[in-house]
């Protein structure tokens, strides 16, 4: 018995057949074919086929896969941290101390970054950065220190400093929405029963902005771990992460299987710990009603 569909049925399959094809053959296909080569093995340039678990074992027991990735969590970590903390003023400030008439422009000119190729931005911190960049001759012409500053480049501190500056409007946005859809009478309610300005931000508009927050975070974490572009040209050896690996495994080492079972692992990690993040928000937005 087949299923019969009304005229605005079919409309609505019409309308979705051709972006959810497209999502078809540019997110799943590629995901699968990743996951099913994960199960092979490859020696130089003969591939087996036959469904193997010893990438697996070896991405789980290798010391040097752990420290890739509890680097990369690490990493992406406090550049979540960094960029939420650094967005959530301005947002707060668009928001609350800005004329409506002038959001638009503040918006505007957050978005200025965008402007410019995503290399080339990463190129200006390598000059800012470097041995004799322009921070370090800034602080020297000012006698505020006497050599050149080393931790400043090709470590993990540059990867940090880059990427937040890079996925700042990221995280901006999405915090400014959530602050945008408050109602400003909760606020005043909260002042007319006693609170002080600190006591409205951290009981009304945190909570209300949280949603906010979690997006900034997602959107932030998710691909800054998968970066590899900017561990490569700032990171330096103690600054390389996951992605770089996987980068020499396929390119490289000429071993796609291998290299695919470290990018399904490298998923699975990043899912969970955004599954148990937004799980974890919702716990606390449940405990503030």
């Amino acid at each position: 018995m087949g299923i019969r569909l009304d005229k605005e049925a079919r409309a609505g399959l019409t309308l979705i057949a051709p972006p959810f094809i497209f999502a078809i053959l540019l997110l799943a296909v590629p995901l699968t074919a990743i996951l099913m080569l994960s199960f092979f093995s490859q020696s130089y340039l003969t591939l087996d086929t036959t469904l193997t678990l010893d990438n697996y074992r070896t991405a789980l027991t290798e010391p040097l896969y752990r420290l890739l990735m509890l680097r990369s969590l690490a990493i992406s970590g406090c550049v979540t941290l960094a960029t939420v903390i650094l967005a959530f003023p301005i947002a707060y400030f668009v928001s609350f101390h800005v004329a409506p008439s002038k959001k638009s422009l503040w918006i505007f000119l957050i978005t200025i970054p965008f402007w410019t190729s995503y290399l080339i931005r990463v190129f200006l911190w390598k000059v800012i950065l470097g041995y004799n960049g322009v921070l370090n001759s800034s602080l020297q012409g000012l006698g505020i220190i006497d050599e050149p500053l080393t931790f400043i480049l090709y470590n993990a501190n540059a990867v940090v400093i880059t990427l937040a500056h890079a996925f700042a409007p990221f995280a901006i946005l999405p915090i400014f929405v959530a602050l945008e859809r408050i109602d400003r009478p909760l606020l005043e309610a909260s002042r007319d029963l006693g609170e002080g300005t600190v006591g409205t931000f951290l009981r009304v508009t945190l909570p209300l902005a949280m949603p906010g927050v979690v997006a900034a975070a997602l959107i932030v974490f998710i691909p800054t771990i998968g970066d590899y572009v900017t561990p490569q040209l700032v990171g330096g050896p103690s600054g390389l992460m996951i992605a770089n690996w996987i980068q020499t495994l396929f390119l490289g080492q000429n071993n796609a299987p291998m290299g695919a079972t470290t990018a399904v692992l490298a998923m699975l990690i990043v899912g969970v710990i955004a599954l148990v993040f937004v799980f974890l928000n919702r716990r606390f937005l449940r405990v503030r009603r």
